[in-house]
């Protein structure tokens, strides 16, 4: 039984491979690296230096299970390890991985290697790869394996159990066995529990299931993700406009591409980039992601201090209005990004319909204006009791109200707008939320108090 790696035993089995490394012992350290899990070496590959992993790379490049190893590397890891290899040394590499993985990897690789890489690599090999690398990496093509079982539906259930026993390891998945016709054309599909439950005279075309959940070469990644979670299967075919089955694609590679798709949209959120490998980045390259969604951040935060400026006369007069300022921006903020966050991870796991938003925007207005009006009496109710001043706690009170509402309206319309016009709502809604709630909260608040306090 395996308990967590990344813990105690994954910074003990790091701290082991760096004194090997050290002290120079080839030996050892090959043996050791050799037999650790290829998903906990790329883990320990992440926390060395970049001299390190050059080192020890060169020590297991021989291993039976580098392909594996090279699979699980984070991609700027991979690319950095593999570039200085020559041609015909990566081919070596590259033809020990699964058929998805080759064509991954050769798509990060520089055209000029990549073309080299190819034509060291076996004709047949170099085919099939070459076959995948015509699709978009971020689609159903793209990331599809094409070794599966398919089968002829006049096929016995007893012929096809000894199928299975015979090519199950060259499959990428043998949970479920699809039925083709003379023009590999998708028929149906039979799982392996289906199989061995019915009798063995029995034909394939009797017993499997016509109404096959498939997705086109072209369907986005993200597309495929929420088919797969969406009806609980292990795999889903891929097929061309005709019907002819390509490939399938993996709940391994769902899993990488859920994590990979809500990362993606979390650090865009933020004003991170869309980098997923981020924290492996440089000082600079860390800089220059980072710096152009912070300086709009910067651009909100002049026309703040712009605003405060225009309605000085009447900070002068009441003074504590300053005080109530980071809290009425902060609460607008906070809903306000809760808001865009709830949207966007519905709009993307399709659970907001796009075409019907109407019942999902009232909802959130509702709940805005609650919180508003709770967040309201608490914030005014505060003030009245500090001041004894009925008017101030009035005006704090809804300011703190309309600059929720507003925030609210703001979360939650800007990326179902943004949508509608073909725009990824987590670049910019982040960004143009929060700063524009500050500005217009500010603006609100001042607007009240000079107003109901005749300022």
């Amino acid at each position: 039984m395996r308990t967590e790696f990344i813990g105690t035993e994954g910074f003990i089995l790091l701290d082991t491979v760096r004194r090997l490394y050290r002290r120079q012992a080839r030996a050892a350290l090959a043996k050791v690296v050799t037999k650790i899990h290829p998903g906990e070496l790329a883990w320990i590959f992440r926390h060395l230096t970049e001299k390190e992993r050059q080192e020890i790379f060169k020590i297991i490049i021989d291993a039976d299970s580098i392909g594996d190893i090279v699979s699980e590397l984070d991609q700027s890891i991979r690319v950095d390890l593999l570039s200085p290899l020559e041609p015909g040394q990566l081919a070596d590499v590259i033809t020990r991985m699964p058929p998805d993985d080759q064509a991954d990897l050769l798509d990060e690789l520089p055209e000029e290697l990549r073309d080299q890489v190819l034509e060291r690599m076996k004709k047949e090999d170099a085919a099939e790869v070459s076959e995948l690398l015509q699709y978009e990496s971020d689609t159903a093509g793209g990331i599809m394996s094409p070794d599966y079982l398919a089968l002829s539906k006049e096929m016995l259930v007893s012929e096809a159990v000894q199928t299975v026993q015979q090519l199950s390891e060259e499959a990428e998945m043998a949970f479920y066995l699809y039925i083709v016709d003379e023009q590999q054309k998708l028929q149906g599909v039979v799982s392996l529990r289906q199989l061995l439950m019915n009798d063995p005279g029995k034909q394939l075309g009797t017993i499997m299931e016509t109404d096959v959940v498939a997705v086109s070469m072209e369907t986005d990644q993200e597309q495929v993700a929420q088919i797969v979670s969406r009806y609980n299967i292990m795999a889903v075919p891929v097929v061309d406009h005709e019907g002819t089955m390509l490939g399938i694609v993996t709940i391994d590679d769902i899993v990488d591409i859920i994590r990979e798709e809500a990362t993606e949209d979390f650090l865009r959120m933020v004003g991170a980039g869309k980098d997923r490998e981020i924290l492996l980045k440089s000082t600079t390259q860390n800089v220059l992601t980072r710096l152009p969604w912070l300086l709009a951040s910067w651009v909100g935060g002049i026309l703040a201090m712009w605003v405060i400026s225009s309605f000085q006369n009447e900070l002068a007069q009441v003074i504590i209005l300053a005080g109530f300022i980071p809290v009425i921006t902060g609460m607008g903020g906070n809903i306000g990004t809760q808001s865009s966050t709830i949207t966007i991870r519905g709009l993307a796991t399709g659970r907001i319909n796009i075409n019907e938003t109407r019942g999902f925007i009232s909802k959130q207005l509702k709940v805005g204006l609650v919180l508003g009006v709770v967040f309201g009496l608490l914030l005014g109710g505060l003030t009245w009791i500090l001041y004894s001043d009925t008017r101030l706690g009035g005006v704090v009170a809804l300011a703190i109200l309309a600059s929720m509402l507003m925030s609210t309206t703001l979360g939650t319309l800007v990326p179902i707008v943004l949508r509608r016009l073909d725009v990824d709502p987590a670049v910019a809604t982040g960004p143009f939320v929060t700063t524009t709630t500050d500005v217009l909260g500010v603006t609100i608040y001042f607007l009240l108090a000079k107003n109901l306090l005749a300022l």
